[in-house]
């Protein structure tokens, strides 16, 4: 009888065992890979994380932080997620439909006025939404602007005004709802509909809704606290083979709800595990954006496989609200990317397998381009091949 029961618990636990054999074999690949290609490309400093059912099952750090007085990374380390920042951007914004304060189909000028301003050839700027602008199907630009030439001035617009002395200057590129293309401006104007309606700054209402529910105490917009300053990484630009610094400790300014988040890799592990969900947690994720809501997030609202600068930079790709989604080997995959000021930074979702990755690097090799080859930077390949973590799993 004894030997019955010990060949039925073995029948029993080969599939998991065998899961998790080559989930093992998969991080042992990636942490290869990820150690390899740092030091071929001279990339001064990276963490990557791995949650898994709510806890982080993988917590590596690498290199230094500040090249130049040799501060190793470690756990407390501040890297810019820079675009991230656009997905907690989008679950404000379904916070305040929650609330019954917006609709995801109005027009974006019922709350920001000024944008009626916008010249659009394809018809009434009126008509541009809420849920176009979270899409990025809204026909705006890419970047939010264009004249930075020198070391004296800002990083960024500081101001609203700024932004909207352009307004009558600038136009829609495509007809809205036609086709997707990334747009800062368009989530810089998702940033004042939060304000507007929450009678807050961007930074504290996002303190106030997001970090501070999930935990993320260490984590802030723009400028970095003094408390926090030795932790902040640096970072840098390889460019003819030669690693230079970037300007340190920027302030995003009026852009800050397109790319203005800071934090340490603790505290994103949280944000990835709110993510992620947790039966055992639910209520208290509800209390940031109910589960429903951050489902309907990540459904495809739009193709995005002619940017192979966002999302997985796959022909695949679709947008959904504020997230990209994918599937590749049978996984779907759900995340955004982000690149800003020498920093590059992956959020990787697998929802079906309950896995989540995060990946930091403070040094960017080459600079984004829309083409193929984008796949090809030793960042990108690193942050592809986190991949095989969720594939292992599916199997």
């Amino acid at each position: 009888m004894l030997r019955w029961i010990a060949v039925a618990l073995v029948l029993t636990a080969g599939p998991a065992v065998a899961e998790e054999a080559g989930f093992d074999k998969a991080l042992g690949d990636f942490r290869a890979l990820h150690r390899t290609e740092m030091r071929k490309a001279n990339i001064a400093g990276s963490s990557f994380y791995v949650v898994r059912d709510g806890q982080t099952v993988a917590a590596d750090h690498l290199g230094e932080q500040d090249a130049e007085a040799h501060v190793p990374v470690d756990a407390r380390t501040i890297y810019h997620w820079a675009s991230i920042t656009k997905t907690m951007t989008g679950i404000a914004i379904m916070q305040l439909r929650d609330r019954g304060l917006l609709s995801l189909d109005d027009p974006v000028v019922k709350y920001v006025p000024e944008l009626a301003a916008i010249h659009n050839p394809y018809g009434d700027t009126g008509a541009i939404t809420l849920r176009q602008l979270m899409s990025h199907s809204a026909g705006f630009r890419s970047g939010t602007w264009r004249w930075r030439n020198h070391d004296w001035q800002p990083f960024e617009p500081k101001g609203w005004a700024q932004l909207a002395a352009m307004l009558p200057y600038t136009q829609v590129e495509f007809k809205p709802g036609s086709r997707f293309g990334y747009s800062n401006p368009g989530i810089v104007y998702l940033g004042q509909v939060i304000e507007r309606l929450s009678g807050e700054d961007y930074e504290v209402y996002v303190d106030k809704n997001v970090l501070k529910p999930l935990g993320m105490h260490d984590s802030y917009f723009d400028r970095t606290p003094p408390h926090l300053l030795p932790h902040r990484s640096h970072s840098y630009y390889v460019r003819d083979g030669q690693r230079v610094a970037a300007p340190f400790d920027v302030d995003t300014g009026v852009t800050v709800s397109n790319g203005g988040l800071n934090a340490p890799m603790p505290d994103m592990a949280k944000y990835v595990a709110f993510l992620l969900g947790d039966p055992a947690r639910q209520a208290d994720y509800d209390l940031v954006l109910k589960r429903s809501s951050l489902k309907e997030m990540w459904v495809p609202q739009i193709a995005a496989g002619e940017d192979f600068t966002q999302g997985r930079m796959a022909k695949t790709t679709q947008s959904g609200l504020s997230f990209f989604i994918d599937r590749s080997a049978g996984v779907r995959f759900v995340g955004h990317n982000g690149d800003q000021n020498g920093f590059r930074a992956y959020l990787s979702l697998c929802p079906d397998q309950r896995v989540g990755s995060l990946l930091a690097f403070n040094t960017e090799t080459r600079g984004v381009e829309n083409s193929a080859a984008n796949r090809e930077t030793a960042e990108s390949r690193i942050a592809l091949a986190t991949d095989g973590l969720c594939e292992a799993l599916a199997k």
